[in-house]
């Protein structure tokens, strides 16, 4: 699977998608999801969360591990993909899709512009 270009990235391997709407939606990368391996449980904070970058939004425990998820950007959840809860595998099978684990309203949107693109993620991973 290639990575998306139309989509921003951390170092930490999580994948922000502005709506154009002031939200935005945000995962884990395919590389983030190969390296953790089957994904068995992801924990979220619940709408109405307010966080800023490089805090803890959630937790994703795989067979061997458990990686904590840090926000790209400043935001509150505005909601969270409640079918991770009875299909977490999801995040393996369409990480970029229905693998997508919560949206936000933006605080400041302008921070989407210190994000990583698909190139600059590509150089870190490869």
């Amino acid at each position: 699977m290639s990575t998306p270009s139309d989509l921003k990235y951390t170092k930490e391997h999580e994948w922000v998608k502005d709506n154009g709407d002031g939200t935005a939606t945000i995962g884990i990368t395919e590389f983030a999801q190969g390296e953790l391996g089957d994904i068995v449980f992801v924990e979220l904070e619940e709408p109405g969360f307010d966080f800023s970058q490089d805090d803890v939004f959630g937790t994703v425990e795989a067979v061997k591990t458990v990686s904590e998820l840090f926000a790209p950007v400043d935001g509150e959840v505005v909601e969270l993909n409640e079918e991770l809860e009875d299909n977490p595998e999801l995040v393996n099978d369409d990480p970029y899709g229905d693998g997508w684990m919560i949206k936000i309203k933006l605080s400041d949107a302008s921070q989407l512009d210190s994000l990583l693109s698909a190139d600059e993620y590509n150089e870190l991973t490869s």
